[in-house]
């Protein structure tokens, strides 16, 4: 979501700017990796221009320096992506309530063995 927040705007911005005003934002090591090196493969594969690296580079270190950071130690096999797994482990041990998204592979979770509501970015500003 942050790639769209950033690199586009629209809802997803809207959301990111909701949920700073209203909320803890949490990230882990393995999320921090992430950002840090998605936006120059996005680049590289010619999904987004090099004006649209700088605003997504700009805008998720904005963000990151507004986080806290957690260490994750439990392992959780939940979501079909394995990679989104990452992301459960950081809300898990945040204890958060609430994971803003727009991938389907999260989005179609039902039981999770935690409290924990994943909603779109759009869900999320109705809220």
């Amino acid at each position: 979501m942050l790639v769209s927040a950033f690199a586009f705007g629209g809802v997803p911005e809207k959301s990111v700017r909701k949920a700073f005003k209203e909320a803890d934002i949490y990230v882990s090591p393995a999320l921090l990796e992430e950002y840090r090196d998605t936006p120059l493969e996005l680049e590289t594969e010619g999904k987004i221009s090099h004006i649209q690296l700088k605003a997504l580079i700009s805008g998720i270190a904005s963000f990151v320096a507004n986080t806290r950071i957690v260490y994750p130690s439990v392992k959780l096999s939940l979501c079909r992506d394995t990679d989104d797994n990452m992301l459960l482990e950081c809300c898990h041990t945040a204890r958060a309530k609430i994971l803003i998204t727009g991938d389907k592979d999260l989005l179609d979770i039902k039981n999770l063995p935690f409290d924990l509501k994943i909603l779109t970015p759009q869900k999320y500003l109705e809220e």
